[in-house]
């Protein structure tokens, strides 16, 4: 199921989407689309892991010390490359 939705663009915006289109056989709407699915799958997916970190934080669900150490110490000793 689909719905319509009107949005407005800035012309910069809207000339770089029809060149876009143009380039990719794709239509304005399926390009529009796409974008605001990804962004919207994104946001989604932060605003998730954010509510999660916050409720282990709460619960001082932490790192103990010895663990950091021992993260630290492990990258200290890895060399790059």
């Amino acid at each position: 199921m689909t719905t319509t939705v009107t949005i407005r663009l800035e012309d910069g915006i809207k000339e770089k989407l029809e060149k876009l289109a143009d380039a990719t056989n794709r239509s304005r709407s399926f390009l529009a689309a796409e974008a605001i699915r990804a962004y919207v799958e994104t946001n989604e997916w932060q605003i998730h892991e954010i509510q999660q970190a916050l409720l282990e934080a709460d619960a001082g669900d932490f790192a103990s010390e010895q663990e950091l150490q021992a993260v630290t110490e492990k990258w200290r000793h890895t060399e790059p490359g």
